[in-house]
């Protein structure tokens, strides 16, 4: 992990909804877990249904960045491809940098980013060096997987800690006027691109996903679809 970044409880600051650290909002307590595993039951709106797709994608990133080997984490396709370390880092890193560019206090956020500015480009521009350089330096599998955990929970709980008005605000995002709302869209799209891309990766490294099949169960059902057409997960 990068020196001096110290996350804290979640790698969030008290007040996610505040644009002041000084004023700090409690965040709600975790939502129970379903009994389907791994999943978290559903809460009304917007944020219910954004937090199901986000937890599709955290129940299969972290299993999967969990059982990979070390070995793999150095490993990419090809020359000046990222590798599969790197891919974890770029989801990360794109949620903090996203969740600051969203007015949203991480501390990890304000430890890479500094403070808030208004949106520009010399600010995009030193962020976007700053996600590349952790690319390359946070390579141990311990540290990608406590960053990677860290920003989907950081993502998680300051979306189900936000109003419907707090979605609502303005917020600038390369140089176009949009809500807050759609920075948390451009993370949540985000991170299943590129959990594509590291499900890939495992793929062809030759590397058992850590999951269940879910279509497992319609294998002994052709009526339902036939056998050498079942898709593989």
């Amino acid at each position: 992990m990068q020196a001096g970044i110290d996350p804290g409880p979640l790698g969030l600051s008290a007040g996610c909804r505040s644009e002041r650290l000084e004023q700090p909002v409690p965040l709600r307590p975790p939502v129970p877990r379903s009994t389907f595993p791994g999943i978290m039951p559903r809460i009304p709106g917007f944020p219910g249904e954004y937090l199901w797709e986000l937890d599709m994608a955290r129940t299969q990133l972290l299993p999967l960045a969990e059982a990979a080997p070390e070995l793999m984490y150095g490993w990419s396709l090809a020359p000046r491809t990222r590798s599969f370390s790197a891919i974890l880092v770029h989801i990360a890193v794109g949620n903090f940098c996203l969740l600051h560019l969203a007015g949203v206090r991480t501390t990890t956020g304000v430890e890479l980013y500094g403070e808030l500015q208004p949106d520009g480009p010399a600010l995009r521009l030193s962020m976007v060096r700053k996600n590349m350089a952790m690319e390359q330096t946070v390579t141990a599998k311990k540290d990608v997987v406590d960053l990677l955990r860290r920003s989907l929970e950081a993502v998680q709980y300051t979306l189900a800690d936000s109003s419907a008005e707090t979605l609502d605000e303005a917020r600038t995002f390369f140089d176009e006027e949009t809500t807050r709302r759609r920075l948390y869209l451009r993370m949540l799209v985000h991170t299943h691109e590129h959990m594509g891309q590291a499900i890939a990766y495992a793929r062809t490294f030759g590397m058992k996903l850590p999951w269940p099949d879910p279509l497992a169960g319609l294998q002994n059902s052709p009526e339902q679809m036939p056998a050498d057409r079942m898709p593989t997960v």
